[in-house]
């Protein structure tokens, strides 16, 4: 599999990537990455968001077996998690993909959301009217939250928005929208267990791109579904 360079805070890592070269993410937003270009190195993971692309051509390696996952940190703001994928990922866990789109900041703003959930697969796009992107942001995570049925299991909310998962994860202080804050915190409090999964946006994540999609639909449409 080809690995590439990258930079991981002050550290010189290898990246799993794919054939293009693009870093391949798993469902909680993280890349395989090792520390020794070489067979049987030992695997771990990082946040896609905390690795910069060094340059260097790709090199083909077989990598050895994944580290030991660190023990979650206790999340604060109540049941909400306020680190990406942080922890073990429980079965049955529920995923939400969402974004925001904007013709404009301000202007035309639309959003899309997927929802699997016990295998089932439902999808959301909505024209919101003028508007800026972080609404856009904020209200496409309230509809995907609306959307779930079991709020008892574990809830993923994926968004590529730092933004929004800073007010929701890390309890930002809302300077704008704080009416929609309050309401999306409230929401997020009525479920037993919701974890802020931070994506890079516009980088071949298949659900994060239909999201970005249904949301450009739904402002070329005016419509919503």
């Amino acid at each position: 599999m080809p690995w590439v360079p990258c930079k991981l805070r002050d550290a010189e890592v290898w990246a799993r990537a794919d054939e293009r070269g693009e870093l391949v993410t798993d469902a909680s937003g993280r890349v395989e990455v090792v520390y020794k270009a070489q067979p049987g190195a030992k695997v771990y993971r990082a946040g896609a968001r905390n690795l910069l692309r060094q340059s260097g051509a790709a090199v083909d390696f077989e990598a050895g077996e994944p580290a030991p996952e660190r023990p979650a940190k206790p999340a604060r703001g109540g049941a909400a998690s306020a680190s990406a994928g942080a922890g073990a990922i429980p079965e049955g866990a529920i995923a939400v993909w969402t974004d925001g789109a904007c013709t404009g900041n301000p202007g035309p703003c639309g959003i899309g959301v997927v929802v699997v959930e016990d295998g089932e697969r439902r999808e959301a796009s909505e024209y919101l009217g003028e508007g800026t992107n972080n609404i856009a942001e904020l209200v496409a995570i309230e509809r995907g939250l609306e959307l779930v049925r079991d709020r008892q299991r574990c809830v993923l909310v994926h968004s590529d928005s730092s933004y929004a998962l800073g007010l929701l994860g890390k309890n930002w202080k809302a300077k704008a929208n704080a009416e929609l804050v309050a309401r999306l915190r409230k929401l997020a409090g009525e479920f037993a267990d919701v974890r802020w999964i931070k994506v890079k946006g516009h980088a071949g994540v298949p659900e994060n791109e239909r999201c970005d999609q249904l949301a450009r639909d739904a402002i070329t449409n005016r419509g919503r579904r």
